[in-house]
């Protein structure tokens, strides 16, 4: 008898039941999933048999919808979308502009409705003219198409330059430009070459590489704003300028020459600040002492007028004694620059010498003992011969001399 004949043992070879051990229903799982479905939707109690009915019958269009709702809901779960730190999103319906969003939990209508573009807008990035690097070093030698120029006076450079950009406004980077680093390239060389083109070589090499790179700046700027490009231009680094390889050489012996003599200028400008200063200083001195030698001649001689005239009055007054108070006078001021005198007598041809000199060191020297020996040597005998030839020699010349002197200034005066 059959497993599915009418009083057979019910064993199918597919349900498993009793002993024997086999794969599941498939029938089966699926009335029992449709039986759990049915009740958790609002099914009715019944046997499995007419749950099963009711449900393929009754509950199929309501089956499906949840089937759609689910995958609607799976796939508006799909529009969430997280923005990192920096960057911006660019949502497009349909490839119309919608909006920019910012770092965080974002939503959009799921694809292929909108769609959304991240813009990294804090990002540093570069663009090389004239040359490539490799792992952040320059490659030796440059790329003659785009390094090679013409300066105003007619002659080349070697011109390399690195450009740093960000961006500032994502849906301008995206759309008004279809490749922003390919358009700031060329934008770059044509403003290079423009200001390359209306300067002189030396002002290149030189001191101009400041003023070069600003200009270079302001013009890449300018041109990218007016493309609405969203590009910022944050730096340009002038990485090199020289002649070409070709001149390298005699370029280098120019340098050097332009370098000595900048040098030597430098020290000849040292040198006369050094100097000038001091002549002016010594200039200035003189000019105050010559001032000052004036003002004392000036003075001696106004002194010297005044005096004078007070003499000629005295001498008015009294002519005899005006004219020896003047003679004495006169000797005292010419005796006080001598230390040795020598007196003419009229008895003989013999000179009298007085040395004055040592008159006056005895004349100190005798002062000075005299003055630490006054209270235990006063009274020692004192040596009889230096006052006696110091009271002789000083005598003959205060009787002779003067009047010799006298005798001939009469004689002159007469």
């Amino acid at each position: 008898m059959s497993w599915n004949e009418p009083g057979g043992d019910k064993k199918d070879p597919w349900s498993g039941r009793g002993d024997q051990k086999g794969p599941p229903d498939l029938d089966e799982a699926i009335r029992s999933l449709q039986e759990k479905l049915g009740k958790f939707f609002g099914g009715g109690n019944g046997d499995n048999e007419g749950s099963s009915r009711n449900f393929s019958s009754g509950n199929s269009k309501k089956n499906a919808g949840f089937i759609v709702g689910g995958a609607l809901v799976i796939w508006g779960l799909s529009g969430f979308y997280i923005v990192d730190e920096g960057n911006h999103g660019v949502e497009t319906r349909f490839g119309k502009y919608v909006g920019t969003t910012q770092s965080g939990l974002n939503w959009h209508l799921p694809t292929p409705i909108e769609r959304v573009d991240i813009v990294n807008v804090k990002q540093q990035r570069f663009i090389e003219v004239g040359y490539r690097s490799s792992g952040g070093e320059k490659v030796s030698g440059s790329v003659p198409k785009e390094a090679l120029m013409l300066t105003k006076d007619e002659n080349y450079v070697d011109v390399r330059l690195a450009i740093q950009y960000q961006v500032k406004d994502a849906k301008q980077f995206i759309f008004n430009v279809v490749n922003p680093a390919l358009t700031l390239k060329q934008v770059t060389e044509s403003a290079l070459r423009g200001v390359v083109g209306s300067s002189t070589m030396d002002f290149v090499l030189t001191q101009g590489r400041s003023e070069i790179v600003t200009l270079i700046k302001k013009e890449i700027q300018d041109v990218m704003d007016s493309y609405n490009s969203g590009v910022q231009v944050t730096s340009v680094n002038l990485q090199d300028a020289q002649p070409p390889e070709q001149v390298q050489s005699s370029f280098e012996d120019a340098i050097k020459a332009r370098e000595d003599q900048q040098r030597l200028i430098n020290e000849a400008e040292a040198y006369s600040n050094d100097v000038v200063p001091k002549a002016r200083g010594a200039a200035a001195r003189k000019i105050q002492e010559a001032e000052g030698y004036k003002e004392q001649v000036i003075a001696q001689a106004q002194g010297e007028t005044s005096r004078f005239s007070q003499l000629l009055t005295q001498y008015a007054k009294a002519p005899d004694v005006t004219r020896k108070r003047l003679y004495i006078e006169s000797m005292e001021s010419v005796m006080t620059e001598t230390n040795k005198v020598l007196v003419d007598t009229k008895s003989g041809n013999n000179l009298l010498y007085l040395p004055l000199d040592k008159i006056v060191q005895h004349q100190t020297i005798s002062q000075s003992s005299g003055s630490s020996l006054q209270s235990g040597t006063s009274d020692q005998p004192q040596p009889q011969s230096q006052p006696q030839v110091q009271q002789t020699v000083v005598q003959e010349p205060v009787v002779e001399r003067p009047i010799t002197t006298r005798s001939r200034d009469a004689r002159g005066r007469q």
